[in-house]
């Protein structure tokens, strides 16, 4: 599985409330599908229909869909990151729209800080799945599982100039219930299977492979 993530510009601030009740929130499009994006990928409208049904109930409506401020290096999410939690996740056509509101944390308060000098942001996607490559188009497929539906991220100074999803090249993989770099593994399953006149070796060997790959 490949951790994939896709930013979308367009997200509008809102504030609800007044006085001390006052409330900073962020809604837009959090996820499109049906249509090739700029990383060259394209989110069947049953796949994402489905895991934002799965998402909604597991994490929205029990205040638990947190994202966070920036790109984070992992489909984890970070507690001391976090900047807002995600209110509302719906289907609008082929666009799913969001809502988010900001969080009182530290790095909610950086948020707030930057909407209100009237910095652009945008939101980004993060999830974990499978993708199936048909010539210029990668398809994301049906063992597609969101992380969070929208971390906030920098707009890029030109309109166009968006980065492909983090760590691409990286794989990962259930272990007990936890998600584990697929390398990491593979790096355990060379040691472990090593005899013990060759564990030194081995080691060692996993140990630089690790290091060329920093």
């Amino acid at each position: 599985m490949k951790l994939i993530t896709e930013q979308i510009e367009d997200v509008q601030v809102i504030t609800e409330g007044t006085g001390d009740d006052k409330k900073l929130y962020i809604e837009g499009v959090f996820l499109q599908s049906e249509l090739k994006n700029r990383n060259g990928r394209v989110y069947p409208f049953q796949v994402l229909e489905r895991e934002v049904g799965r998402y909604n109930e597991e994490y929205v409506k029990t205040n638990r869909a947190l994202g966070e401020l920036g790109h984070p290096d992992g489909p984890t999410v970070n507690l001391d990151r976090v900047s807002h939690r995600i209110t509302s996740l719906r289907a609008e056509g082929n666009n799913f729209m969001g809502k988010a509101q900001i969080l009182d944390t530290p790095m909610g308060k950086i948020a707030k800080s930057l909407l209100g000098e009237g910095v652009q942001l945008g939101v980004s996607s993060r999830g974990m799945g499978s993708i199936d490559k048909r010539e210029s188009t990668a398809y994301v497929m049906d063992d597609f599982m969101l992380a969070t539906a929208a971390d906030i991220v920098a707009d890029p100074s030109a309109p166009d100039a968006f980065v492909n999803g983090i760590m691409e090249g990286k794989e990962w993989v259930w272990d007990n219930g936890l998600l584990r770099e697929q390398q990491i593994a593979q790096y355990e399953k060379q040691i472990k299977q090593a005899s013990r006149r060759n564990l030194e070796e081995a080691s060692l060997n996993a140990f630089k492979d690790f290091l060329s790959r920093l």
